[in-house]
């Protein structure tokens, strides 16, 4: 078996021990050590990459394999990795294990739950290590089914509403993407669906034109792309702690990712052609994502909108066709996976805590639950790009890598998304200052209790990713640099 396939396997042998587990304990048991198997494998797998490219290894794509599924349509289970499909796995290992502890005193029908939630993480592992076209779009559909049921059953508010409004858009998403799958396949004459092996033909640019905005906005869903957004912010408020972290945290991820690896890589003539009107709805993503945080007074909205903005970033970086920024877009997606997953988990441990999600009903928290409360200001600290953690990395090289195109029209729009770095400072100073700080505004807050020994473990796996990447990024960088300059001509 190939290495690569562990990552889908651990997870179906997790849906397997589930099934049997009789008790809560067991279900605990199956998921802290499914979860802490594809911690040690993403990681060692970083390492067996990083081994390889000092060796000198070259190849694009790296522990491949290849088996026919359907011969007809030439359809194969096709595997692979480079720097940034590792990153990817590193990412979703470290959410997947967090998001488990998260949920360790889960009581409404906790087996059930842990199910779903596996079955998620099989197709978010699944789209990382695919090579081939078909493959990648299975998988994306598995990680998109399940969320409808993680946030009708399990989530809070309005959830049957934004479980529909969320399942609707990112299958309507998924319809333009099957549409360009399609177009790219036929149109290719490639003799399999292997993106490495259609990336060697040439797709005609008359046609390109034609499939580049339908797999770009068929991602792009995914990634919040304005307009196509509004199902986040809603879905987000309403999923359950752990769910948000993986939705948050790795599944829109899956829209930046395809847009590189399959939208630009495949059709790189129609993205430079159209890139202009997709810079103009990335840059409003960025802008607007930002300004609407500032107004919310709901914990949730305030982070999804949030991240409405940052996943802007991504997109906006990756149409740059820069390889500094392209490099800080996949380290975005690192940064942000990892920070707001982390102000996630906290918003989920506080508003079990208080019951309210509002910034006007609480206050003087720090004085309270001191831990969570510093947990609190590090996220938003490396959310508005403090240096020292993972989001200034990332974010100083996406706007360093755009200003370095010369032409008045980037450097207007790095200038425009720049602006979000102020706007994310105020509404991140703001929360800190009402939510933390001050008298306390419920008198029964007083009685509450900080976090308990799996939620700080949990947290603190979180901040230690967001200071190691901001500390010693260099290991980072390079790998996906590399990544980046063998998949696009620079």
């Amino acid at each position: 078996m190939n290495f690569l396939s562990l990552f889908v396997l651990i997870p179906v042998l997790m849906l397997c021990g589930l099934f049997l587990a009789g008790n809560m304990k067991q279900i605990r048991w199956v998921c802290a050590t499914g979860a802490s198997l594809l911690l040690i494998l993403s990681t060692v797998l970083t390492f067996m990459y990083l081994g390889e490219r000092s060796a000198g290894n070259t190849e694009a794509m790296l522990f491949t394999a290849n088996s026919v599924w359907y011969a007809p349509l030439n359809i194969h289970y096709s595997v692979g990795v480079d720097g940034i499909s590792v990153a990817m796995l590193l990412l979703s290992s470290v959410i997947v294990f967090t998001g488990i502890f998260t949920s360790w005193k889960m009581e409404v029908l906790p087996k059930e739950f842990f199910m779903w939630f596996c079955l998620l993480s099989i197709g978010v592992f699944g789209f990382f290590i695919s090579t081939d076209l078909f493959t990648m779009f299975m998988f994306y559909e598995i990680a998109l089914i399940p969320m409808y049921l993680l946030i009708g059953v399990w989530g809070t508010g309005k959830k049957e509403y934004s479980a529909m409004k969320l399942t609707l858009m990112l299958m309507g998403g998924s319809a333009f993407l099957l549409l360009g799958i399609l177009g790219i396949y036929f149109s290719s004459g490639a003799t399999t669906m292997n993106i490495l092996e259609i990336a060697q033909q040439h797709i005609p640019e008359s046609l390109q034109r034609w499939f580049f905005p339908l797999t770009f906005i068929g991602f792009g869903v995914l990634g919040a792309l304005f307009p196509f957004h509004t199902w986040s912010p809603d879905g987000h408020a309403s999923a359950p702690t752990a769910v948000s972290m993986l939705h948050a945290g790795v599944l829109m991820k899956l829209g930046g990712y395809g847009c590189f690896r399959v939208a630009i890589f495949l059709m790189p003539e129609a993205a430079h052609e159209l890139s202009w009107i997709f810079l103009l709805l990335t840059g409003i993503s960025v802008v607007y994502g930002a300004y609407s945080a500032i107004v919310q007074t709901d914990l949730k909205y305030i982070n999804a909108y949030s991240s409405v903005s940052h996943c802007g970033l991504v997109l906006f970086a990756i149409l740059m066709f820069n390889q500094t920024a392209m490099t800080g877009a996949v380290m975005q997606m690192l940064s942000h996976g990892l920070m707001t997953a982390l102000f996630f988990a906290l918003i989920g441990m506080i508003y079990g805590r208080t019951h309210t999600r509002d910034i006007r009903e609480m206050g003087g928290l720090m004085k309270i639950m001191p831990f969570l409360s510093v947990c609190y200001v590090i996220a938003g600290l490396a959310s508005l790009g403090l240096p020292g953690l993972s989001g200034f990395v990332a974010e100083m090289t996406i706007f360093v890598g755009s200003f370095q195109n010369a032409d008045t029209f980037h450097r207007v729009m790095t200038i425009i998304a720049c602006t979000s770095i102020v706007i994310t400072a105020v509404y991140i100073l703001r929360v800190v200052g009402k939510l933390l700080y001050g008298a306390v505004v419920n008198e029964h807050h007083k009685e509450l209790t900080d976090a308990v020994w799996y939620e700080r473990f949990a947290v603190i796996v979180l901040i230690i990713a967001i200071a190691g990447i901001g500390l010693a990024p260099l290991w980072v960088s390079d790998m996906i640099h590399f990544s980046v300059a063998s998949l696009w001509p620079f």
